[in-house]
């Protein structure tokens, strides 16, 4: 049976439960890459199509009416159906294509993966490989909404929802700038590594992770930041430049360890070591690139 015409379009559905999550238009408007004027007629066209109100407007923002409760709530069935069929068919044209999607971690992202790619490109010239970088909270949320093939993570968290391969291992070390009153004893009690604020990685980075699920594991609570920054490429660059301490990828000051830019501090009592890992959704076969990307690194 046809949709009626006056069906509401998907895109207003989505604004509509955008604004029912973020409490405002405006918020929803913002999020979605249009002006207020623009969400706010939408929403009122919306209300017009469906013939009741969806919203309750007020200064301080906007709350769904019971209608609207109840609406929003089958909006959402309908938007998790059209993004499944949106991922589906973006892996499905991708692998008609020869197209590999990628998303990876900054660690792997610069330390591994150009080495992977470039021998995996040489056996494969008529593929294309789409690569994005980014920390391992945002590689798994990519994953399972079907935004990529394959991802490569270092945090040490349980990966509902997604399977797994062991590609290689890490360990995390703490280095100082030549300067830093570190350097010279080159050791230091775990303790004063704990209490001191260290140039960190943000929020959702596997480094961090790391590093906080092992000072838990010693009682010491969670680590502060004095600096926080984007990539692995940025703290190292501020530690070899500052004088505060961070607890970094082995893998990523190799370099400058070895030319004297940075000291490696013992810290006795903290080991992190890790595995790196290739994840992908649970319960798929993996598409015929990914799956062979995936055993030349193995």
């Amino acid at each position: 049976m046809p949709l009626p015409a006056s069906f509401p379009e998907l895109a207003s559905l989505d604004l509509f439960v955008s604004v029912v999550e973020l409490g405002s238009v405006s918020r929803a408007a913002a999020a979605h890459g249009v002006s207020q004027p623009s969400a706010s007629s939408r929403i009122k066209h919306l209300e017009r199509q469906l013939g009741m109100r969806l919203l309750d407007r007020g200064p301080s923002g906007s709350l769904p009416t019971d209608a609207g409760v109840v609406v929003a709530g089958w909006a959402e069935t309908i938007l998790r159906a059209a993004h499944e069929l949106e991922a589906g068919l973006s892996a499905f044209q991708a692998a008609q294509a020869g197209r590999l999607r990628i998303v990876a971690s900054f660690t792997i992202a610069e330390y591994l993966l150009p080495q992977w790619l470039d021998r995996f490109s040489r056996d494969h010239p008529r593929d294309s490989i789409a690569l994005e970088v980014a920390n391992s909270t945002t590689v798994i949320d990519r994953l399972r909404h079907g935004a990529a093939d394959l991802g490569f993570i270092e945090t040490p968290s349980e990966l509902d929802g997604l399977d797994e391969a062991i590609v290689g291992h890490d360990e995390l070390v703490t280095v100082v700038a030549p300067s830093h009153p570190w350097a010279t004893p080159r050791t230091v009690p775990v303790e004063a590594l704990a209490a001191t604020p260290l140039v960190m990685r943000e929020a959702g980075s596997g480094t961090r992770a790391a590093l906080a699920a092992a000072l838990r594991d010693l009682g010491l609570g969670e680590p502060s930041a004095v600096l926080e920054l984007g990539s692995t490429s940025a703290v190292r660059a501020a530690v070899v430049h500052g004088n505060s301490p961070t607890v970094i990828s082995r893998l990523a000051v190799a370099a400058e360890v070895a030319a004297g830019q940075l000291v490696e501090v013992d810290v006795p009592g903290l080991s992190v070591a890790r595995q790196l890992r290739a994840v992908w959704p649970a319960g798929t076969a993996l598409p015929s690139l990914a799956r062979e990307l995936l055993d030349d690194i193995r």
